[in-house]
């Protein structure tokens, strides 16, 4: 099975491309630069790189949200458009599930995270099978702070992977203290070789027309909109 995976979820953007369970391709990129302009590139320098042609791919996978609001929908046009034209499955795979799986050997609580603005973050929690993870709570957005206050007796240890780390940090260990493990720099990004991994055996597929991002709560302009109708 040849599988292209896409994640512009979010500030990081990444393409891999697994041939029978093989990564033989991965580009990551944790730069500020519009994706709307280089994922399309990417995905076409990746194929050539790898000798795989758009009709022999099998499956296209997508990260399909929580993240970015436009990044999501960057991605996710693209890999429909890929899907719709080539007659190929489109699967769609939690961004935080991705994310989750750089705790894969971890003895705790997993929590991938994505800042939202506001004290807020998009989180899920995992805990570790062996090598896989599975998952504990469905992907939300939830205020931090208390989020952690009501949390920090759950668990005995918690493990917290995200690239916005930095504006998070000082607060969890305030709360936690020691209960806090942060992932280091080299795992706080997604892989879209796990993204590809985790698509090329997820069931069922995306209808291709109805598919849409799992944004977890509307976008701004979509809330500030519905609201002035009611006045």
């Amino acid at each position: 099975m040849k599988v292209l995976a896409i994640d512009s979820s979010n500030y990081c953007m990444g393409v891999s491309i697994m041939v029978d369970g093989t990564v033989v391709g991965e580009l990551i990129t944790n730069i500020k630069k519009n994706h709307s302009v280089r994922l399309m590139p990417a995905i076409e320098q990746l194929l050539e790189e790898v000798q795989v042609k758009p009709a022999d791919l099998d499956r296209i996978v997508v990260a399909k949200g929580p993240g970015s609001y436009t990044g999501l929908r960057i991605g996710i046009s693209i890999a429909k458009t890929l899907a719709w034209t080539l007659s190929k499955p489109l699967v769609g795979v939690s961004s935080l599930e991705i994310l989750a799986q750089n705790g894969r050997y971890f003895s705790g609580a997993i929590v991938p995270f994505f800042d939202a603005r506001r004290g807020q973050v998009y989180m899920s929690v995992y805990k570790a099978n062996g090598i896989e993870v599975e998952r504990e709570t469905e992907d939300q957005i939830v205020l931090f702070e208390e989020w952690l206050q009501e949390n920090k007796d759950r668990y005995e240890r918690f493990l917290f992977i995200s690239g916005d780390l930095t504006m998070h940090k000082e607060g969890i260990e305030a709360i936690l203290g020691d209960k806090a493990v942060f992932a280091p720099s080299s795992s706080l990004n997604a892989r879209p070789a796990d993204l590809a991994r985790l698509g090329a055996s997820h069931e069922p597929v995306e209808d291709v027309h109805q598919f849409t991002p799992n944004y977890v709560r509307m976008a701004e302009a979509e809330a500030k909109w519905l609201a002035s109708q009611k006045k």
